[in-house]
């Protein structure tokens, strides 16, 4: 958990990027994401060094980051420095003019040269310092320098205060859908240690690193066999982006949060072919961009056999239908019009999620969940895939509120221990009109037993799958909610009128009153 001296040190540094002339959230998060890749190495250095000194072993060379005795010279300088004085606790006790010159003309040619040792390398190609000063540069490392980040749960908890403040920003917020709702997701889905996971458009990877915690959580023994190890680390999750910025912070946050060897890759999901990974996972969860359409040339030829349409969140969904294996299962926000959209395209991709898969539920979020950078009605949507049919029922839950103020200022409406999905106490009612979450996900768990009972006049119900093929495959909440009026009983209208002519009386006689007083 980030504490108050955290944020405060954190807020500290970000301060100091805007004052010095980088006021893009982005940039200042890519800035910030490369000098937190220099401290790791460092940090892998010393860890290398440290079991050499214990077993008397030589570091072997792959772990040899920084070789002592050796120098490292960029291309194109005739002068090189030891590999020693790249290393993040020597450069940060320089003057501010030679840390400078250091990390400029060798540590970001370093990062570069480095590139495909690692996937987390591999992002560094490119990398550029873009801080305009020395000082700036000094008040950076000093400032991430003093922030405590010794344990893996403190360095992802302080990655993702880092990125709630490119949301805050105002801008680029569209890249991080909120934790609580991640949370939700994930949750529901319940990922498990054989899973193999993937997010088409996974933006700073906060799903990917969503599923990786409940793993570790539910099933800790999946870290400590070699075997479940390994695939967690090296085979369990997928990302991919087509925006190079968002590759390296999304490989920044599995990174910190534990993840050794994840799959983020750079690839335009809607227009490359999928022969490779067709029906490669078992679990996909995402939040794909939703606002704009593509054309025909440019659209991977095996979505459009699937819907024969432009719309990009249609695409999408075509897409995790043949990413997903037989059996697997997919969280998706979409936005509202998938649901009941009334083109051909959208019609046809209902029917294939209800006649042709399996259609476990839709949670219908409140408007203001994306705010402040989107109003856009939106709604989860959960199917699994089976190429044979087999939905039944389809579980509906309104979700009206998620803990937070829906306007764009999205103020905290509850006390930390009772926001999100897994709360310690059992909410009141009144807290439960703040904060829906905990209680979306127990009647979720109960789709298949007590839920099944209720009536379409409650927060959440069942639909039969021959009605919503009645109404055309209509997916929206409104569609089947049954609103109970409170019927209110009124005089006669002649009553009325007699009281209006009583009180017009009282009114006048009154005014008369008021004049004989006056005068």
């Amino acid at each position: 958990m980030v504490t108050g001296e955290l944020k405060r040190q954190i807020d500290a540094v970000w301060n100091d990027f805007w004052s010095g002339g980088i006021s893009n959230p982005l940039e200042v998060m890519a800035q910030l994401t490369y000098l937190l890749f220099i401290k790791a190495l460092d940090e892998q250095q010393t860890l290398a060094e440290n079991k050499a000194n214990r077993t008397g072993e030589p570091i072997p060379a792959e772990d040899d980051i920084f070789p002592e005795g050796r120098e490292f010279r960029p291309e194109g300088r005739t002068e090189g420095r030891p590999y020693g004085d790249l290393r993040w606790s020597r450069f940060k006790n320089r003057p501010a003019a030679e840390m400078f010159d250091i990390v400029e003309n060798y540590v970001f040619p370093f990062l570069s040269k480095r590139a495909g040792e690692s996937t987390h390398a591999k992002h560094m190609t490119g990398a550029k310092l873009t801080i305009p000063t020395p000082g700036l540069l000094q008040k950076a490392v000093d400032g991430l320098d003093a922030v405590e980040m010794k344990d893996r749960d403190t360095k992802g908890d302080v990655y993702e205060y880092m990125l709630s403040k490119i949301a805050t920003a105002g801008q680029n917020g569209q890249f991080r859908t909120p934790r609580h709702i991640i949370q939700l997701m994930v949750e529901m889905m319940a990922p498990q240690p054989d899973d193999v996971i993937c997010d088409p458009a996974s933006g700073t990877c906060g799903f990917l690193v969503g599923a990786g915690g409940y793993v570790r959580r539910e099933h800790p023994s999946a870290l400590t066999s070699p075997g479940p190890a390994k695939h967690f680390h090296d085979g369990m999750f997928s990302g991919y982006d087509f925006d190079n910025t968002m590759l390296r912070i999304g490989s920044m946050n599995m990174q910190l949060h534990g993840v050794q060897n994840p799959n983020i890759s750079y690839r335009d999901s809607l227009a490359e072919d999928h022969a490779d990974d067709a029906e490669a996972y078992s679990l996909i969860l995402a939040n794909p961009p939703f606002a704009g359409s593509l054309d025909y040339e440019g659209t991977a030829k095996g979505l459009l056999q699937v819907v024969r349409t432009k719309k990009t969140e249609l695409l999408f969904v075509a897409l995790f239908l043949r990413l997903l294996r037989p059996g697997g299962r997919t969280a998706v926000i979409v936005p509202d019009g998938v649901l009941f959209g009334s083109t051909k395209a959208h019609k046809e991709l209902r029917r294939i999620l209800v006649e042709d898969q399996k259609l476990d539920g839709i949670v219908s979020l409140p408007a203001g969940v994306f705010k402040p950078y989107s109003g856009v009605s939106t709604a989860i949507l959960l199917f699994t895939k089976t190429d044979s049919g087999g939905t039944d029922l389809v579980w509906f839950y309104d979700l009206h509120a998620d803990g937070y103020s829906l306007d764009d200022k999205r103020d905290r409406l509850l006390d930390e221990a009772k926001l999100g999905v897994l709360v310690e106490e059992v909410l009141t009612v009144d807290e439960h009109e703040k904060n829906n979450l905990p209680d979306a996900f127990a009647r979720w768990l109960e789709r298949n037993g007590t839920e099944l009972e209720r009536a379409p006049t409650e927060q959440s119900f069942c639909v039969s799958k021959a009605d919503i093929a009645a109404t055309d495959y209509d997916l929206s909440i409104n569609r089947y909610k049954e609103v109970v009026y409170n019927q209110i009983e009124t005089p006669p209208p002649a009553v009325l009128i007699e009281e209006i002519e009583q009180l017009e009386m009282e009114i006048r006689t009154g005014l008369k009153e008021l004049k004989v007083m006056i005068s």
